[in-house]
């Protein structure tokens, strides 16, 4: 198999602006670049959500293009920036392997699951509230779905920073996922922000909830890099962890949404086009 190790020598060779990130990216510690990326991501969402000054409403068929846009890029992210360094980084061969990845995957998706059955949500495309009976406002159910929405993201571009190192090759990963989830996070912004104004929220408020889903995600980074970092045993279980947290959102929150009207379609190539986008990036870059 190719050896595909990013070397110092050949970082020399590229003059451009992504590698100048990745050589400095290499020079901080992985926490600080976690706080980084993951404030990057944040801001993006924060962007997306800022179109509500802008836009009186939003078409449903392009609201389940943005969502299966997102559910796209979440799954290519984690084939091929999670789970494929996760096997292999791992020791051993065959089934011995790829244990480490199954078993942080799974407890990925049952930590999403957890959090799914003590916090009360309301998804955008939803009648009832899921979680705990509360009192809460729809509108503060509707932000809080987007925050569990959230979570995976962050964590999964911690997770990589922290598991890079000085490894140039995972920090080329880890800013490739970071750029991925930054751009899913500008249509996911605009479409947090616009239910939120349909339900005769303001439009100050709508981009305010709308860019506060997302302040999860430098915490969870912060807090997924931390945890690599200082127990190295972790990587292939965290990287993996990540993954089934993503895809368990998209499987369980996203899809779903996309499907309960006329527009699924749509959503369909969305998601082809995410997962496309991711793929090409992944590649391109890496």
């Amino acid at each position: 198999m190719e050896d595909k190790t990013i070397t110092t020598a050949q970082l020399a060779e590229h003059d451009n602006l992504w590698w100048d990130l990745v050589e400095f990216f290499a020079s901080i510690d992985p926490i600080i670049a976690a706080l980084i990326a993951t404030t990057f991501t944040w801001l993006v969402t924060a962007a997306g959500a800022g179109m509500v000054f802008f836009f009186k409403t939003l078409n449903r068929s392009v609201l389940n293009m943005m969502l299966g846009f997102t559910g796209g890029v979440m799954v290519a992210a984690s084939a091929f920036g999670l789970l494929g360094p996760a096997i292999d980084m791992s020791e051993g061969e065959n089934f011995v392997k790829v244990m480490p990845s199954v078993i942080g995957f799974m407890l990925g998706a049952l930590f999403l699951f957890g959090l799914d059955k003590i916090m009360p949500h309301l998804h955008i495309n939803f009648k009832n509230p899921e979680g705990p009976k509360t009192t809460w406002h729809r509108t503060t159910l509707l932000v809080m779905a987007i925050t569990l929405h959230n979570i995976p993201e962050g964590l999964a571009v911690g997770i990589v920073f922290g598991a890079a190192m000085e490894d140039l090759t995972m920090i080329n990963s880890a800013m490739i996922i970071a750029l991925g989830i930054g751009i899913q996070n500008f249509p996911e912004g605009f479409a947090v922000a616009m239910p939120l104004r349909r339900e005769g929220v303001s439009r100050r408020k709508s981009f305010w909830y709308g860019q506060l889903s997302a302040i999860v995600e430098p915490i969870a980074g912060v807090l997924g890099a931390w945890a690599v970092t200082s127990f190295e045993p972790l990587l292939p279980y965290g990287l993996a962890f990540a993954a089934g947290a993503m895809i368990y959102v998209v499987v369980e929150e996203v899809i779903p949404e996309t499907q309960r009207d006329k527009h699924s379609d749509v959503a369909v190539l969305g998601f082809m086009a995410g997962f496309v986008l991711m793929m090409a990036l992944d590649v391109g870059l890496g």
